[in-house]
């Protein structure tokens, strides 16, 4: 004999467990399309720096202190002034968001790039904001006045050797997200001991997976 109330039960549990399934391949569904919404996002806010065309326009940079310099396209600049070092790098944004450099360091030598990426904690944080518009060219400045300073001896050896000077630059997207470092090498230009080639030669990122 049928147990009508034994099929009854079974029945709603199996529909019971193919909803729940239902369910939980919703909801996959939609935490897929949220991720995947939330990184084109990501993707039309990030910045990505790069040295400036050969072409690109001559910049004037000003320093707090009144020293000035103009900067041309893809060059770096290096100028010990009165016992202050003057850093600068004429740069490019190919990225399609809006960056925002934060900070800077003096990379090792004579390494061109390491396998991950140096400490945020590192970098000297910048004196003014610096932003740099999407496919748009400008510019990063520094500068170190304390004789003291850790790097001011190894920028002056550096400098006088001619060698190739590595500069670590720290930024992300105006939302204060996407952290990037980049690494840009100096390389001397001749006889011009202010006027160095920029190049850059490696990037990583900071708050998200390398692409490596």
């Amino acid at each position: 004999m049928t147990d009508w109330a034994t099929v009854s039960n079974l029945a709603t549990a199996s529909g019971t467990l193919v909803l729940a399934a239902a369910t939980f391949s919703s909801i996959r569904s939609a935490s897929r399309s949220a991720q995947a919404a939330e990184r084109a996002v990501q993707a039309a806010l990030r910045p990505l720096l790069i040295s400036s065309r050969l072409e690109a326009p001559d910049q004037k940079l000003i320093w707090q202190d009144g020293h000035w310099t103009h900067l041309a396209g893809s060059t770096g600049y290096l100028h010990l002034e009165d016992g202050a070092l003057y850093l600068a790098a004429s740069l490019r944004n190919v990225g399609p968001g809006l960056g925002v450099i934060h900070g800077w360091r003096v990379g090792e030598r004579p390494q061109y790039a390491e396998h991950s990426h140096p400490p945020v904690d590192d970098f000297h944080r910048q004196g003014r904001d610096l932003y740099i518009a999407p496919g748009d060219t400008s510019f990063w400045h520094a500068a170190i006045r304390e004789a003291d300073h850790p790097d001011h001896a190894v920028l002056l050896q550096q400098m006088k050797e001619r060698d190739r000077i590595n500069i670590d630059l720290l930024y992300g997207d105006h939302e204060g997200g996407q952290l990037t470092i980049s690494r840009f090498a100096m390389i001397a230009r001749g006889d011009d001991s202010r006027t160095w080639f920029c190049q850059v030669v490696r990037h990583w990122n900071v708050d998200r997976p390398d692409p490596r």
